[in-house]
């Protein structure tokens, strides 16, 4: 793996860092203020950006294996899942709530570019698409599922509730998972997608937040909703073998997006941190750390974590791209990623004592935010499970 980032996706970055340079830090506080306020601001952007998951040809994520054409003979890709990575970190370098509030960049349009056919991908190219998996007696074991779809002729119909559904009032379309048989277990979940207005869906309410303000997080009831069985998302077919791999390959296309907007969240809270300090630390990388002042070196210490969560991205990234399996490795950048951001995020307003803590500063906020990116997509105890499974080659059930 080289460790530059491609000269092709320079100009993707650069445009993006100008983004939240120029279009969210101005904003940023405003609509942390205002909550459930739709950032008007946002439009004209997002006019001009592709979404999240173009650009990737076929199958992308782990679970879709090793493709026949990624052989000793072909070129190495960097395609749409690391362009993604790049452009995410560059616009969380601005601000994490207003990325998640930018029409079709939702975590769903990812899902359906992971787990949709091709005559899928092209209907629901222009959807903006939240994604619906966690529900009130279900966290972060997504197995424990109790949405049930029940196939009715040419449909299925949805009854169930889920909650923290971001994006879920301002999206036009939300991939719901559920189960086909409760009896059967986590290999009957499949993802459905469900438009907007459809008979039976209602946004009962909106949370209200510790951080991503800016971005509306729902909850979503469907009672007798009827979804056609053309929006079910793969393949209809229960196959106890496979188990949940289906859907679960959203997660290996997800988590390095959400990594990358951790890794835009401490990267801006390190640089501010440094420029607020610049008058008390002087950053010498070539002295020792045990010789350094003790600020200067917990400094050195967040940038190393930080570097390597970086670098952890966008291999994950690489990977999807290359058709390798990255369950693993998705789920390692994810976890390295969210704990050095919510860390750092931390220590930093440690740091920079009053001016930390108070609202003159983003860093309070860009801490508060930092927590979401530990928890959803997986929260910590998640990813390091899933981690220990595939080192130990252990199964869900040999390892819980």
């Amino acid at each position: 793996m080289n460790l530059e980032i491609p000269k092709k996706f320079n100009g993707v970055a650069q445009m993006a860092t100008i983004a939240a340079k120029n279009i969210f830090r101005p904003i940023s506080r405003k609509y942390d203020l205002e909550e459930h306020a739709y950032p008007k601001e946002l439009d004209l952007l997002a006019a001009g950006l592709n979404g999240l998951n173009d650009g990737s040809e076929g199958a992308i994520g782990g679970a879709s294996g090793k493709s026949d054409t990624n052989d000793a003979n072909s070129s190495v890709k960097n395609g749409g899942n690391m362009a993604n990575c790049i452009n995410i970190q560059a616009m969380c370098y601005g601000d994490v709530g207003l990325l998640l509030s930018i029409p079709r960049q939702g975590l769903g349009n990812a899902a359906i570019s992971a787990v949709a056919n091709k005559e899928q991908k092209e209907r629901f190219a222009e959807v903006w698409a939240a994604m619906a998996i966690t529900e009130p007696n279900c966290g972060s074991d997504s197995s424990a599922i109790t949405t049930t779809a029940r196939k009715e002729g040419d449909e299925y119909v949805l009854n169930g509730e889920k909650i923290f559904v971001t994006a879920g009032e301002r999206c036009n379309a939300v991939v719901v998972w559920a189960t086909l048989d409760k009896s059967i277990g986590k290999a009957a979940i499949k993802s459905f997608v469900v438009e907007k207005g459809t008979p039976g869906m209602e946004v009962v309410r909106l949370e209200k937040k510790l951080g991503i303000k800016a971005s509306d997080t729902a909850a979503i009831v469907f009672t007798e909703c009827r979804v056609p069985a053309a929006n079910l998302l793969g393949s209809p077919d229960i196959d106890v073998k496979k188990g949940f791999g289906g859907v679960m390959e959203t997660f290996d296309n997800t988590r390095p997006f959400v990594a990358s907007m951790a890794n835009g969240v401490a990267e801006a809270t390190l640089e501010r941190t440094k420029e607020l300090l610049k008058n008390e630390i002087s950053l010498d990388y070539k002295t020792p750390i045990n010789n350094v002042r003790a600020a200067e070196a917990e400094l050195y210490r967040m940038e190393a974590d930080y570097e390597a969560a970086r670098l952890l991205t966008l291999k994950a990234a690489w990977m999807a791209d290359n058709r390798i399996p990255n369950t693993l490795e998705a789920s390692v950048c994810k976890a390295k990623a969210a704990r050095t951001t919510n860390a750092s995020a931390l220590k930093c307003i440690e740091l920079c004592g009053a001016l930390g803590y108070s609202y003159k500063e983003l860093i309070e906020k860009w801490a508060r935010d930092s927590k979401i990116l530990d928890i959803f997509e997986g929260t910590q105890q998640i990813q390091q499970l899933i981690i220990a499974r595939r080192l130990l080659n252990k199964t869900s059930s040999e390892l819980k």
